[in-house]
């Protein structure tokens, strides 16, 4: 029996029950780690072992496999060297880390599979999977023209437990505040192997540009394939080359001399649900809500502007959340610095129906009369289950919008590009949010906070700084294993203890973070390198850098796609012909399941390519100096 199918006895394909693990803090040996269960049942994808080995400088071969929120805590290991299907146990014990190093690989030509033991007995092996010979995997893909390879998710778009990968291919993209024509947005499909499952053309009303083309991939009837979601119009192609719309119809306004060039403020806009496998378009119903009126977005978000030439009405947003519990739902976003409106799907028996619409309404200058929520969106968003119903909220920046589609709080933070939530301070119940805010121009006068950080149930804030400084960018992220929970940085102040208090030098890096070496801190990605904190030296120091081994700038998608808890960096070749899946190949002492079983950061995975990209984090704790254990879901 394979792993996988292994692991789908032993699920219920309609509903898993899975534990959601409190990690108290373990500050010294006289403070026993404390586990708490709290059951909540919800879908979560059926994944197998992932299996990966990659061979090493000095010929040894490093593999690593998953832990799933099946396997129990007696779950253990046995590894096979695999030669024309003869099987050879390369371990004495049965292992219980999910990571190894077979230093006897002395064939190029032989595999690899792994044995799940369970009470002493082996119960499954995996497939064989060959060996990787450098510490990235190449997968071609069919590049286009005057285009690059851009944003990447993953979903299991087949149902057989392993991910794929769905790309966007981007022409000539063009920020919201910018005219001009661009290329038509491009989505394809590719196994990890390289083979092309399908391409969809969006057409040319739908603009290229960040803020325009976010896709969700998702298994949002919990059939076991996940499916893609996305804004469409007249002349999107699926992949069989059946046309939405009107195949003929060009909205874009082609005056040069317009404000308006390039841009699309007309025609019918749409909300498609694309089958996974095959890339056919399933259902197309009617984009909520509507751009217009066009002069109706602006707010005291940003600058405190507003504009009738299509820059903050074509703000967009998406993400998946379980906001029943139980079943996930697609929420498609439109608005950033004044007016914001979130539609919650339910997609079920291949059909839409609408869940609910958050609005913050419309306002215009002064925005005296404006929402509490209006001007709270930021260019990421995040889902997480922040009042412990097991319902997710949505975090949109400045402000949380509950289960049911009411606003929870607004934080009168106002509008900022960066944002992260997780359990930041296990010193503290609950998950903690920081931001960043943008002071500029007009709105400097309100003193905002340059940045912040929140309690998520309630909103209210634990400390800030910089009133009325216009920060960049920030960061959180557990890189001093000195200061109990996340060291935080963005702005003045340097690098700062989650408590607030300034310690010293931050890293210049400020984008993203991976978990990628072995121990329990989080690394940091600088473009096309992976660097380390060095607390003492307070410097980045490089832990791999891609450009070295062919790699292009920076990421596709940071994820858990494959291998052990730790995650991996997807990259574009320099040539542009293919991408390039790298894996750590450090040993680890820690065992954890998948993060990919952990609900917020999966659900963080399938927001990541939203606008500005930023790192999934877990619902719970990971971090250095702990005695952590992975939880068994959300």
């Amino acid at each position: 029996m394979s792993v996988y199918h292994e692991m789908r006895l032993l699920q219920n394909l309609d509903m898993i029950r899975i534990h959601r693990i409190v990690v108290a803090l373990v500050l010294t040996a006289v403070h026993p780690t404390v586990l708490l269960s709290q059951p909540v049942e919800r879908r979560l994808e059926s994944l197998d072992r992932g299996l990966v080995a990659a061979r090493l400088e000095n010929g040894n071969v490093f593999l690593s496999w998953r832990l799933l929120n099946i396997d129990t805590d007696a779950t253990e290991f046995n590894v096979y060297r695999v030669v024309d299907s003869s099987k050879t146990k390369v371990n004495d014990a049965p292992i219980r880390l999910t990571n190894f190093v077979d230093r006897d690989a002395d064939s190029p030509d032989h595999q690899y599979s792994v044995g799940i033991v369970r009470d002493g007995k082996e119960v499954a092996v995996s497939e064989p999977v060959s060996i990787w010979s450098e510490q990235y995997h190449e997968i071609p893909i069919k590049s286009l023209d005057l285009y690059r390879p851009g944003d990447a998710s993953v979903g299991d778009l087949d149902g057989d437990g392993q991910y794929e990968i769905v790309l966007h291919q981007v022409s000539r993209p063009r920020d919201n505040s910018h005219e001009g024509l661009t290329g038509t947005p491009i989505l394809d499909a590719y196994t990890l192997d390289g083979k092309h499952l399908w391409r969809i053309d969006l057409g040319v009303n739908i603009r290229e540009g960040e803020h325009y083309t976010q896709f969700m991939v998702y298994d949002f009837d919990g059939d076991g394939r996940a499916e893609i979601a996305c804004k469409t119009a007249d002349g999107t192609r699926d992949a069989d080359g059946r046309i939405i719309g009107d195949a003929t119809a060009d909205y874009r306004v082609k005056d040069e001399q317009d404000k308006r060039y390039g841009r699309v403020l007309d025609g019918p806009e749409f909300l498609t649900m694309f089958d996974g496998l095959t890339g056919k378009a399933l259902q197309t119903v009617d984009y909520v809500p509507s751009r217009n009126p066009i002069d109706g977005w602006g707010g005291i978000g940003g600058n405190g502007g507003n504009d009738s030439y299509g820059n903050r009405c074509d703000r967009f947003l998406a993400c998946v959340a379980y906001l029943d519990g139980k079943h996930p739902s697609l929420v498609m976003c439109r608005g950033v610095y004044g007016r914001i409106v979130l539609a919650a799907w339910d997609w079920r028996d291949g059909k839409f129906s609408a869940r609910w619409t958050f609005d913050s309404g419309i306002s215009h200058p002064p925005f005296a009369n404006a929402s509490p929520y209006s001007g709270m969106g930021g260019h990421s968003l995040s889902v997480a289950d922040v009042d412990e119903d097991g319902k997710d909220e949505i975090v949109y920046q400045a402000m949380l919008i509950d289960d049911d589609g009411s606003g929870l709080y607004s934080t009168g933070l106002r509008h900022g590009d960066s944002m992260h939530i997780s359990d930041m301070d296990p010193e503290r119940p609950g998950q903690e949010v920081f931001t960043i805010q943008e002071n500029e121009g007009a709105t400097v006068r309100f003193q905002t906070p340059g940045a912040a950080l929140r309690d998520a149930k309630t909103g209210e804030i634990l400390w800030s700084h910089s009133p009325g400084i216009d920060v960049k960018s920030g960061l959180a992220a557990d890189i001093d294993p000195r200061h109990p929970g996340y060291e935080i940085w963005g702005g003045p102040g340097g690098l700062r203890t989650v408590k607030g208090l300034s310690i010293g030098q931050a890293p210049r890096s400020s984008s993203f973070a991976i978990w990628w070496d072995g121990d329990l801190l989080r690394e940091l990605v600088a473009r096309s390198r992976i660097t380390k904190w060095n607390w003492n030296e307070e410097r980045e120091e490089t832990l791999l850098d891609t450009r070295a081994r062919g790699g292009n700038r920076g990421p596709n998608l940071v994820a858990d796609i494959i291998g052990d808890w730790r995650e991996e960096l997807l990259m574009t070749s320099p040539d542009g012909k293919s991408l390039r899946l790298y894996t750590t190949v450090d040993p680890t002492e820690h065992r954890l399941t998948t993060l990919m079983h952990d609900s917020q950061y999966r659900l963080g995975i399938a927001w990541q390519n939203v606008v500005y990209n930023k790192p999934a984090h877990p619902s719970f704790f990971l971090g250095e100096r702990r005695e952590i254990e992975a939880p068994d879901g959300r």
